[in-house]
């Protein structure tokens, strides 16, 4: 009993050593990095990385890497832009060896692991018919979720569920949790869907971080629409929103157009100052 008592209150003495620090006013949109972050940054990248390295070995086997080189081009450029805004969310952004890569798939996905690793399906340039704004939104999105640090949350959750408090609290100090359950967490945790919460949250942060590279964060809301006309059209399935754990497309479009205030600012500040290298991004490529 006193040994359960002592790591439920390790485990709240961690969740509050976690929580990210308040932020001093500013302008833009208002998000906050997950708190459940159990799992040591460096173990969750170090997974992340490896999972990475895997699936680029798989694509290049089937002879699908980076087989575009003016789509891949086009990604480095925007994501070049989008990066150096990132430690607006995470500090430790700063430190990443960021990635892009492009595996053709009909997948209509992208994403972006735990330090960095980013990675676009072609299946979803070619679905969507994606602007460079419309792109920058989606890669802003997809940097968001690890800038705020949803993977390492996701880990931290399954590892709770998995083991239990008291074997959290001995991870920390009072014996060891085994090599190979942190790694089958993790693996189980970068696969799973984010929460509601988390994609609002990447939304807006993914919309500021595309405005402050000069890409138009109106373009989000253009992408959902996209998203929900390829839907309704059955090539993708969505279910209601009470039975996902993704925002339906019209609350999520709701969401982004009433953030358009705090980021369109910001977006006409680096249009002024000549940000957005490249083409026009009005021009579908």
């Amino acid at each position: 009993m006193k040994r359960a008592r002592l790591a439920t209150v390790l485990l709240c003495g961690l969740l509050a050593a976690c929580e990210a620090p308040p932020q001093p006013p500013h302008e833009g949109v208002d998000v906050t990095r997950s708190l459940l972050r159990l799992m040591p940054a460096s173990f969750v990248e170090r997974t992340a990385a490896g999972q990475y390295r895997e699936m680029l070995r798989a694509a290049e086997h089937k002879r699908a890497l980076n087989t575009d080189a003016a789509q891949l081009a086009r990604l480095r450029r925007i994501a070049d832009a989008l990066v150096p805004h990132a430690k607006r969310f995470n500090p430790d952004a700063g430190a990443w060896r960021w990635e892009v890569n492009l595996i053709r798939s009909s997948a209509v996905n992208a994403f972006c692991m735990p330090g960095g690793k980013i990675g676009f399906f072609t299946g979803i340039l070619e679905r969507l018919k994606l602007t460079d704004d419309e792109l920058a939104a989606i890669m802003g999105h997809e940097i968001a979720h690890a800038l705020l640090e949803h993977g390492r949350a996701r880990m931290s959750e399954q590892l709770v569920k998995q083991l239990g408090v008291t074997a959290i609290a001995a991870y920390f100090g009072l014996s060891e949790v085994s090599t190979a359950v942190l790694s089958q967490t993790a693996t189980l945790a970068l696969s799973l869907p984010h929460s509601r919460g988390q994609e609002t949250d990447a939304d807006l942060a993914g919309m500021e971080l595309a405005a402050r590279a000069g890409y138009d964060p109106r373009a989000a809301a253009a992408v959902w629409r996209k998203m929900a006309a390829l839907a309704k059209s059955g090539a993708t399935g969505q279910p209601p929103q009470f039975l996902s754990t993704h925002p339906a497309h019209d609350t999520r479009i709701r969401d982004i157009e009433a953030a358009l205030p705090k980021v369109l600012p910001l977006y006409a500040v680096a249009r002024a100052g000549g940000a957005r290298p490249g083409p026009d991004s009005g021009r579908e490529k």
